[in-house]
Formats: C-alpha cells, sequence, structure tokens
C-alpha cells in the first residue's frame, strides 16, 4: 500500500485524515512538533517523526522517511509569535522537499477564496480571514509552480460533526458552503486515488450547504 505522510495530523482534518486511512491499514507518517500530543496517532498506529514544519532540516528528514511513490498531505496552517503564516512559509518548506525528494502526489487543504476563488470572497471574509487566505494563495502557487504532481482542496467552513457523506467537490470559483472535517477526509482519500484529480483545484463543500454566488461580490479588492 501507498504510504501517506500528513503534514498537521494532530488535529483537524489531518486527524480525521489519519483515522481514516489507518482504518484501511494504510501506512500513515505525520510529523508532529516535540511538544504536540501525539497520543491520538500513537494509538492508531500513526509512524511519529517529530519536527518543525518551518525547520526546512525536519521536514527534510520527514520526507527522506516516505517511500518514492508516497503521497504528500498538508493541512498545516497558523501563525507563529512573530507574524509568520505556517500557510504560507510552512507549506512553501514542504513544497520544496518534496520537489527535491520528487513524491507521487501532494495534495495540498487550504480554502474557499484562495486563487480564482478571490473576486468572489465577500468583504466580512475578506475582513475576517483575508490576510490568511492570501497566504494559503501564495502557497497553491508555489506548489503549482514547483513540478510536484499536486491536487488543492479548498474546504468552506468546517464544522466537527461526524461525516454526512454528503461532501462534494466543485471546480466552480462562486461556490461557497460549509463541510465536516470528516467528510473533507473522505474527499481527500478519493482525491488520492484518482489520477484525474492531477492539477486539479477543487472547493469541499457539503451539498446541501452549498450555495453559488452568481457574480462577483463588490469591493472585493
Amino acid at each position: 500500500m501507498t504510504p501517506v505522510l500528513i503534514f498537521g495530523a494532530s488535529r483537524g482534518v489531518g486527524l480525521e485524515l489519519a483515522r481514516l486511512l489507518r482504518r484501511d491499514d494504510i501506512p500513515v507518517l505525520a510529523m508532529v512538533r516535540p511538544r504536540t500530543d501525539a497520543l491520538p496517532l500513537l494509538e492508531i498506529g500513526v509512524d511519529i517523526l517529530p519536527g518543525d514544519v518551518l525547520e526546512p532540516g525536519d521536514v527534510k528528514r520527514a520526507l527522506d522517511a516516505l517511500d518514492d511513490q508516497g503521497i504528500v498531505v498538508s493541512t498545516v496552517s497558523g501563525r507563529t509569535e512573530d507574524g509568520r503564516f505556517v500557510d504560507d512559509d510552512g507549506n512553501r518548506i514542504i513544497v520544496d522537499a518534496a520537489a527535491v525528494r520528487g513524491v507521487r502526489h501532494c495534495v495540498l487543504v487550504t480554502s474557499i477564496g484562495c486563487g480564482e476563488m478571490r473576486p468572489f470572497r465577500s468583504a466580512q471574509a475578506i475582513a475576517a480571514f483575508g490576510d490568511v487566505v492570501d497566504a494559503k494563495t501564495r502557497a497553491e502557487d508555489h506548489l503549482k509552480a514547483s513540478g510536484v504532481p499536486f491536487t488543492l482542496i479548498r474546504p468552506g467552513g468546517l464544522g466537527d460533526e461526524p461525516a454526512t457523506g454528503q461532501g462534494m467537490l466543485s471546480e466552480n470559483p462562486a461556490i461557497h458552503g460549509f463541510i465536516q472535517r470528516a467528510d473533507v477526509a473522505l474527499l481527500i482519500r478519493r482525491v488520492m486515488s484518482d489520477p484525474g484529480a492531477l492539477g486539479k483545484a477543487y472547493a469541499a463543500v457539503d451539498r446541501d450547504r452549498a450555495r453559488i454566488d452568481p457574480i462577483p461580490a463588490t469591493g472585493t479588492g
């Protein structure tokens, strides 16, 4: 089975994905910061690689532990005390290491509103999350230019309820909505085994909670 290396596996979508993959007995590696609680991952048989995503040497060692045909998934996010966006800087480091190592597929989890979805962001969303989404977009652009085979997954608003099974992927830049983290994990699992997903950018929303903005919002910049 193709092993999967997850950055950001200690919580959220990354943890849901690790659980899903391990239920299928797929080998999972996860880079976890030394002071982070890794017990939930250890209990399901994940191979823990201590390290910091903002340290290129740590990320290189994690990639070196992965099989040549391995898959990399990154869900990392956050901001450091000195103002660095992990969404941008951390993912750039991952992408650079993956390009040198040569991986089969890199799945980057970002957010609705990234890339070509920018014109459809509301003024409220820009005020609340605009700088974070811009950082995620920079990471997407870096991955696209890297030569690493990729898929971009852009979830809408995230919830912590059990999977509904109604998660969907859309290439429509005007789509918005909500989705459970467990459903995002199911969608990542799907694209990992779909050659047709390579080079694609998908919004991820729940079918029952999706909407389409027919025209770009005004004042979005």
